[in-house]
């Protein structure tokens, strides 16, 4: 079966994925330029990183959804296994939301101009300015009613498991004092581990789970230490046995 999938992917997954990239750049691109950017920054995308997975067959499951209120901001926290994190968020999450990515991610062929023109925040650590900058930005998309969401090990795992959580998110939400929720991937390590970027998709269900959300019981740094630890450890809870537990990430 492992040929059969890797011919399909071939000569049928891959030319609808191109095909799929290519349209939605584009309808981002145009849409964003027209305005509404709120909505063109997000729908085509979310589109897309459906029709990804279904294409590739990958099966998801999703838990938890009914735990988000409709009009509510929050701020998205997942643990990183690996690049199919994206599509699965993206497909299935099913809330408007700004990503807050690598700077690095700018320079990706299509996928980093999409990003540019839709409007997502990218995490540039590169002198105070820059850090300022990426913070604010942040800001006034909560502010503005949309949620962001955040990789806080700041990079994928090697093993499946996860490493640290940086605290950048969370002192966003202690200082707008708005709701942390943890989110929880599995099946994306086993799909594309890091090692086999570009390589074939190796077939594997996908499961996002949604946590309840963290409200802040106070502001400042025993707030921001409190929710960071909360959400890790909801994070952990649902990881599938053969990924708990803590391994340092060298990358991090």
């Amino acid at each position: 079966m492992k040929y059969f999938y890797r011919i399909y992917q071939l000569f049928i997954a891959l030319p609808i994925v191109l095909v799929a990239t290519v349209l939605v750049v584009l309808f981002i691109s145009v849409g964003c330029a027209l305005g509404n950017g709120h909505f063109w920054g997000y729908y085509p995308a979310h589109i897309w990183a459906r029709v990804i997975l279904w294409a590739l067959l990958l099966p998801v499951k999703v838990e938890g959804r009914a735990q988000l209120e409709k009009d509510q901001s929050y701020v998205f926290v997942a643990n990183h296994q690996g690049a199919f994190d994206i599509f699965l968020i993206y497909g299935y999450l099913n809330r408007n939301f700004k990503w807050m990515m690598k700077h690095q991610l700018r320079n990706m062929p299509l996928v980093g101009y999409a990003c540019e023109k839709s409007h997502q925040i990218f995490v540039d650590k590169r002198g105070p300015k820059k850090i300022k900058a990426t913070y604010d930005k942040a800001r006034a998309t909560l502010q503005g009613g949309t949620s962001v969401t955040v990789f806080p090990e700041g990079s994928r795992s090697f093993t499946g498991h996860m490493g640290l959580f940086r605290r950048g998110a969370f002192a966003l939400a202690d200082e707008l004092q708005l709701p942390v929720v943890p989110l929880t991937i599995n099946g994306s390590f086993n799909v594309m581990p890091r090692m086999r970027d570009m390589k074939f998709v190796l077939w594997h269900p996908l499961t996002l789970t949604i946590h309840q959300p963290i409200y802040p019981v106070g502001q400042g740094a025993d707030n921001i230490e409190a929710t960071k630890n909360q959400a890790y450890d909801s994070v952990m809870s649902a990881l599938v046995p053969e990924y708990q537990g803590f391994v340092e990430n060298p990358d991090q």
